[in-house]
């Protein structure tokens, strides 16, 4: 098992690659499909908007964690800014079950992507799920150097086998975009498009995995700052190859259909059973060690969480330390998640609890952060209206298809900030150890 935290013991290479890790691992492979539905032909599009959002978002987050870095991450971020209050307690939550609902939804990508090709039973998927996510805990109770050698292997395979398949692609199509013969403004509306701006913010939220390892970086206070921009933009770009490649082999209808299997399906008519084959190792290399990178970043922070006295904690007769404990109870939620929700519904109810603790982030250091952290208030506020906006659009748009949906992600928002209120009343500060 794991020892405390080792300041120093995470490597510029190995926090790029954890960013990188979560992000490929939730975005193009479950993602591509739901996107592609929204926003029509211009899917890739829209993924290039949302690297824009949540570059945007990211300035809060490496402002402060420049001037406090920490393992708690996201935690003390809300904590700088509110204190041990109901606002930061609850959204410090928020971000914490929209990082279980990712690990969810990549395990299930993970099942699906093993199940499909083989022509296996569809009850499967959840079982494969649930063992990916054991072998994630399992993993993350080994020594931080072990995952950060781990990640950063598994960066290149997926980052260096995605671009190559997509490269293969586009050049066995001769460069052609299927998904845009009909027009490229063909069955998309403005609407659609930001509402998928929103959705493909979840594709890169993982960056905040590396501002919650903020301690263990080496020299935070300059390459906290430097792993995230570098991370986006290696996804960015390989997000807009890989799309363009599914877009260039499938129409959207084609996609849509597809949808949590699309890039193995658009790998098919362009480079045939081997294209298929290799698609589907890159993307269970890219599952794995974006459960592994977002259950290493989500026990940090809950384990800071747990330490302030703003959620409960029992050992449940569990050996080793608190974050042990934590590892094991994120292991299984996150199992029943995967085997009882679908991935739209996952990635609904995710973007929505991440959308808003991202903006009670913007606002806390816009209005008590921003002197101290030396954060531009344009840039701030500019996010804050964008995360609102995109916001806005997906709950209209998904709520018009699918309204319990986003009336079940409401009131979970709603659960959440009250069950945290009545439990920080009946455990004041003056109890905290």
């Amino acid at each position: 098992m794991a020892g405390n935290y080792r300041e120093g013991s995470l490597t510029l290479r190995g926090a790029v690659a954890m960013g990188t890790g979560v992000m490929v691992g939730a975005g193009i492979f479950a993602l591509t499909g739901q996107v592609a539905d929204l926003a029509g032909p211009l899917f890739p599009l829209a993924l290039l908007a949302a690297a824009a959002v949540a570059g945007l978002g990211s300035y809060s987050y490496i402002k402060v964690t420049r001037k406090h870095p920490s393992s708690g991450g996201i935690a003390m971020i809300l904590t700088q800014a509110y204190g041990r209050t109901t606002i930061a307690a609850g959204s410090a939550m928020l971000m914490a079950l929209s990082m279980v609902l990712n690990q969810a939804l990549v395990a299930r990508t993970f099942g699906t992507y093993l199940v499909e090709p083989l022509g296996l039973p569809g009850w499967l998927v959840p079982v494969l799920a649930v063992a990916a996510v054991v072998a994630a805990v399992a993993v993350n109770l080994a020594r931080n150097e072990n995952i950060g050698w781990l990640q950063t292997g598994g960066a290149i395979i997926k980052v260096g086998g995605l671009g190559l398949l997509a490269v293969a692609a586009i050049v066995a199509s001769g460069g052609s975009y299927e998904a845009g013969s009909e027009g490229l403004t063909a069955g998309a509306s403005i609407g659609g498009f930001i509402a998928a701006t929103g959705l493909g913010v979840l594709a890169y939220k993982g960056f905040t995995t590396i501002t919650n390892d903020g301690s263990e970086l080496k020299d935070p206070g300059r390459n906290v700052g430097r792993a995230i921009v570098i991370s986006l933009v290696i996804v960015a770009a390989v997000y807009a190859v890989v799309a363009f490649a599914a877009g260039s082999s499938l129409s959207v209808d084609e996609i849509v259909k597809a949808q949590d299997y699309a890039l193995a399906e658009a790998a098919k008519p362009a480079l045939g059973s081997w294209g298929v084959g290799a698609t589907v190792v890159v993307a269970v290399v890219a599952c794995l060690t974006g459960l592994i990178s977002s259950m290493f970043a989500v026990s940090r922070m809950l384990e800071m969480v747990t330490d302030m006295r703003m959620i409960p904690h029992r050992h449940f007769g569990l050996p080793g330390e608190v974050r042990h404990h934590l590892l094991v109870y994120l292991g299984v939620v996150a199992a029943v998640l995967a085997v009882t929700l679908g991935m739209a519904q996952i990635a609904a109810v995710g973007i929505i609890f991440y959308l808003v603790m991202d903006m009670v982030i913007h606002w806390g250091v816009l209005t008590r952060l921003r002197d101290e952290v030396g954060a531009r208030a344009w840039v701030l506020v500019t996010a804050l209206a964008a995360d609102a906006v995109v916001l806005v659009a997906f709950v209209l748009v998904r709520g018009g298809q699918s309204p319990w949906q986003i009336v079940g992600a409401c009131a979970a928002v709603a659960a959440v900030f009250a069950w945290q209120r009545w439990y920080l009343a009946r455990h004041p500060d003056e109890d905290a150890a």
